[in-house]
């Protein structure tokens, strides 16, 4: 009896085993399946969160708890399928390149494979069963939430609440307006000018741009209802656009406005309406507002343009917007972009509103003062929180406002929030999430528009288009958000005044910001006591102390995708428990050191997520450990401590989908090599530094290994051009292939005469250059047919070319702007500098330099002349009986704005043609022994000549000679120039004596 006990337990512990078994090879074989499944769900579910965010229809707090948790479900989703994703690139790595393999244990492998029906089996076995049971227990908490979804009875199909628009009226209180008189007095000036009778309208637009709240809309009240408009003007109409723009109601807006007694507008035809406002119009001087206008489309704005032209010139349209793009859609002259108010006017404006008697401005007034400065300039902020200290009296009140931060206080929501969330709410869905980002960075943060958007993309944020590049779409969305007035200080590209490379948030915006993600960004001061649980945070900026006494919380913060450490203070032990908390920030995918670590641990290997990595200049550390070549999905390496970082790991071919390899500071870099392994990186955007080994490192890059980073834009910096021995190298390079590369900088270190000439000629450069430096080159020539290959150059820099003998024929590079060289030994500079002495470029008209605007010349202490054509800008042509035929008629430098001459001392002369060139405006001749005389020999004693260079409004001169102890500077204004005062050229030229 007890033996069939005991058979008949065998066989169901054997039946649950089998029945275990064949579960956990399902799991393995249908994870593939299961993997397909949950990227659907989570498109899904994107879907379903991206719905309430457009919709922003979600008020109830059981709404809201329900779509956290959908929302931490999502992350935890796209985590595992970037698990799945990346063990397959890492297979797929260490697979390249391996011999087939035809052992037993392979043949083994291949039948137990085919035994199970699944291609991909075999695959990491250990991470099919882990990644299927994490969607299986997935796949439960989901049935969960949508459970409670049901249960909780959440309706998101009910019809979305809609952001108010404020109306806004011409009515304006003049007496309590506050501040911005030296707008209102810029403003009325361009209002009341008469203008040109030739201007292409009869009408000019102004627009006054800012963000909501800083009082664009009060400006335009205060002009619109100054005196002398009043007077100026026939006709003022005040009209709130408002968005969406509806044409018709606009039109109808305006008509009503110009004949008030105008009877019902039945009509709902544009163009009948238009005709209306052009016959209502047609022979009076108006002005015209437009408040708040938010539509970028200029088609919806041609008929109004067209309908509002008359025969009378001296109208205005005044244009309120946040958009500088609606500006220029709108073709405004001028653009007035409104910034913050003085802390004092922010005072005066508060305290207007929150005190109703000096005995309470008294009592309180120290607390005030500093409420003011909470509202950061921004008017509104103001007179939000005046209001709402108003019916407050006591000291403890104020302190616990004061405390506060400016979201959580009540009523902010219908003042201060509502024009933020209008603006919030006018961005597509992607664009929020760049915005809110920012919240991630501390207040007054120096944001770099190229790392911000490199950090969109590490997010996931940057949706992809066909055709377009992700960093294009980003980029993208950076201008966009910044001509919304979500960013402002702009730092703006030396040579591309266009180009915006650095900007700031408002402070108020910066909270907004913080508001919009509260519940997923946290900023943590290591001084202060943490109250924070950081289980749910995903973005963590963190200052450290010595005295942090908050890692073991910290280490609860494993969902993390960004993590900024910042300090200037760190301890050995410190650093070792910071080291080790490490591993536990597994979902990672920025990581920004700005500490004072001074290695990285092995463990930085598992943050496989990892998408953009940085050290700042304060990191200590020298070399990347080996393991940091396992994070496959890496995009963006940038490291700014070049100064202490020498060595790169020999792994970097594994970094298979590092799109940007940034070094900061890279004068520190010349001797680190670069692993073979970069060359293989065929996906780089931007490699900012390439250093050339020379012939005995086999370890190190060669030229040639950039033949197939046909990707690379920017800037590219090539050091060790010494090195390269073989013309074919250099050939190899095919640098000609680089077509969307816009800089490249060569620096040769070493005079080696005649390779570097051949090796420099053996380049062909990217078709699209505009930006070349050429450092330290030891040839003596640079051929004219290599440099005029280079078309669309725009700024070219030749420094420390020692033994060039020639300046290179530059006159004929259709585009250059700037032209900077330094430290060269040439001793004249004649025609082959302008290109004209060939004759083969010689025609009836020519323009040499036609684009020059900035032409700098340094440190050329073997330079004695610079000569040239003349000063007549002509050339006579002799036929073979030397009988004059037609003079030859060129223009030099027609677009020279700028001439600098610095540490010239030899150079005795300079050509008229320079001089007297049409637009030049800034002068500067200093540190030269000549600096003077090369003025005063041509331009003062012969006082005809004067009035050639009359038109320069700002020249500075330094002279410098020999006395006592060394150089010094003195004036020689009086002596060379005795016809005019020192005190009358200062005022006329701005004349600046170093």
């Amino acid at each position: 009896m007890a033996d069939t006990l005991l058979i008949d337990l065998f066989k169901q512990l054997g039946s649950i085993a089998f029945q275990l078994a064949k579960q956990e090879i399902n799991l393995l074989v249908g994870v593939d399946e299961e993997v397909q499944k949950l990227q659907d769900r989570l498109g899904f579910i994107k879907a379903m969160l991206d719905d309430a965010e457009e919709r922003h229809a979600v008020k109830q707090r059981t709404e809201k708890l329900w779509l956290e948790k959908l929302q931490n479900q999502y992350y935890e989703m796209d985590d595992i399928l970037d698990t799945w994703s990346t063990a397959r690139i890492r297979a797929e790595i260490e697979n390249e390149g391996k011999p087939a393999d035809t052992s037993a244990s392979a043949v083994v492998k291949k039948k137990v494979c085919s035994f199970v029906p699944s291609p991909s089996c075999c695959f990491n076995l250990p991470l099919r069963h882990d990644v299927g049971h994490m969607i299986r227990k997935l796949n439960e908490k989901l049935d969960m939430i949508f459970k409670d979804k049901a249960t909780c009875g959440i309706d998101f199909n009910r019809q979305p609440d809609v952001v108010a628009r404020p109306t806004t009226t011409s009515f304006v209180d003049v007496p309590h307006i506050i501040g911005r008189d030296n707008y209102k007095d810029d403003l009325l000036r361009n209002l009341l000018d008469v203008g040109s009778q030739d201007e292409r309208n009869s009408y000019r637009v102004i627009s006054l741009v800012g963000m909501g709240g800083i009082g664009k809309t009060t400006l335009a009240q205060l002009a619109f209802n100054h005196s002398d408009v009043q007077v100026h003007f026939q006709k003022r109409m005040w009209i709130c656009v408002s968005d969406p723009f509806d044409q018709c109601n606009a039109a109808k807006a305006i008509i009503k406005e110009i004949d008030p007694e105008h009877g019902p507008l039945n009509d709902t035809e544009l163009q009948t309406l238009l005709r209306k406002i052009h016959d209502l119009i047609k022979d009076k001087i108006f002005f015209l507002v437009l408040d708040d206008v938010w539509t970028e489309d200029s088609q919806k704005w041609e008929p109004f343009k067209v309908a509002l032209k008359n025969d009378v010139h001296g109208s205005r349209i005044l244009v309120t917007t946040r958009i500088q793009k609606v500006a220029e859609m709108m073709e405004s002259a001028p653009t007035i972009n409104l910034i913050v108010l003085s802390e004092e006017d922010c005072w005066l404006i508060f305290s207007k509103i929150a005190f109703s008697n000096d005995e309470q401005l008294k009592y309180l007034e120290d607390l005030g003062r500093k409420l003011a400065i909470k509202c950061k300039g921004l008017p509104l902020a103001a007179k939000t929180l005046g209001s709402l200290m108003q019916n407050k009296r006591s000291r403890e009140q104020w302190n616990n406002i004061l405390d506060s931060r400016m979201w959580e206080l009540e009523d902010i929501e219908k003042g201060l929030l509502a024009p933020l969330l209008l603006s919030y709410y006018e961005l597509p869905l992607t664009m929020r999430r760049c915005f809110s980002y920012c919240a991630v960075f501390p207040k007054d943060y120096l944001f770099s528009r190229d790392q911000l958007v490199l950090q969109w993309m590490a997010q996931g944020y940057i949706e992809s288009k066909a055709k377009m590049e992700l960093e294009d779409i980003a980029e993208e969305y950076f201008e966009k958000l910044a001509m919304r007035s979500f960013f402002q200080d702009f730092k703006k590209d030396k040579i591309n005044d266009d180009k915006i490379i650095g900007c700031k948030m408002h402070d108020i915006v910066h909270d907004f910001a913080q508001f919009m993600i509260k519940n997923e960004s946290f900023e943590i001061d290591g001084d202060k006591k943490l109250e924070i649980d950081c289980q749910s945070a995903r973005h963590l900026h963190l200052k450290i102390s010595k005295e942090m006494q908050c890692l073991e919380s910290i280490d609860r913060a494993k969902n993390l995708r960004t993590l900024y450490l910042l300090s200037h203070e760190m301890d050995y032990e410190f650093e070792m428990l910071l080291l080790n908390s490490f591993q536990h920030f597994r979902c990672l995918r920025t990581l920004i050191l700005d500490c004072q670590i001074v290695k990285l641990p092995d463990a930085v290997g598992n943050l496989i997520h990892l998408r953009y990595f940085h050290m700042s200049e304060n990191v200590q550390i020298e070399e990347l450990p080996e393991t940091f070549c396992n994070l496959c999905n890496l995009q963006t390496l940038n490291i700014e401590n070049t100064f202490r970082c020498k060595k790169l790991p020999q792994g970097m071919s594994k970094l298979i989908n590092l799109r940007h390899l940034i070094f900061h500071n890279d004068v520190f870099w010349h001797d680190v090599v670069f692993p073979k392994g970069i060359g293989k990186l065929t996906g780089l955007r931007t490699l900012s530094t390439f250093n050339i080994s020379d012939k005995d490192d086999r370890e190190g890059c060669k030229l040639g290994d950039l033949k197939n980073l046909n990707q690379l834009r920017g800037t590219l910096k090539i050091n060790g051009m010494e090195n390269v021995v073989n013309v074919d190298e250099a050939q190899k390079a095919q640098l000609k292939d680089k077509k969307h590369l816009r800089g490249l900088e060569l620096s040769f270190i070493g005079s080696r005469m005649e390779n570097d000439v051949k090796v420099l000629n053996a380049l062909e450069l990217p078709p699209n250059l505009q930006y070349l430096l050429i450092d330290s080159y030891g040839g003596n020539t640079i051929y004219p047919n290599w440099i005029m290959s280079c078309t669309a150059l725009k700024v070219l820099r030749l420094r420390c070319c020692s033994t060039l003998e020639h300046l290179p024929s530059l006159g004929r590079l259709p585009f250059l702007e700037v032209l900077e060289i330094t430290e060269l030994c040439v001793k004249k500079v004649g025609d082959e500098f302008l290109g004209i002495e060939d004759s083969k470029y010689k025609k009836d008209y020519d323009i040499i330099f036609p684009y020059l605007k900035s032409l700098q010349f340094r440190d050329m202490f073997r330079w004695e002349e610079w000569i040239g054509v003349g000063g007549t800008g002509e050339e006579e042509e002799e036929n073979d009986n030397g009988i004059v035929t037609n003079p030859i008629i060129i223009k030099i430098l027609p677009r020279l704005h700028s001439l600098s001459i610095l540490g010239c001392h030899e150079l005795k002369s300079l050509p008229d043609y320079v001089l007297t060139a049409p637009l030049l405006k800034e002068l500067e001749i200093s540190s030269s022994g000549y600096g003077l005389r090369l003025l005063e020999e041509h331009y003062q004693r012969d006082g005809e000549n004067w009035h050639k260079i009359s038109h320069i409004s700002n020249i500075k001169l330094g002279y410098v000679y020999v006395q006592g102890g060394g150089p010094q500077f003195t004036s020689e204004f009086p002596r060379f120039f005795p016809r005019f005062s020192q005190k009358s050229c200062r005022r006329r030229w701005n004349l600046d004596l170093v």
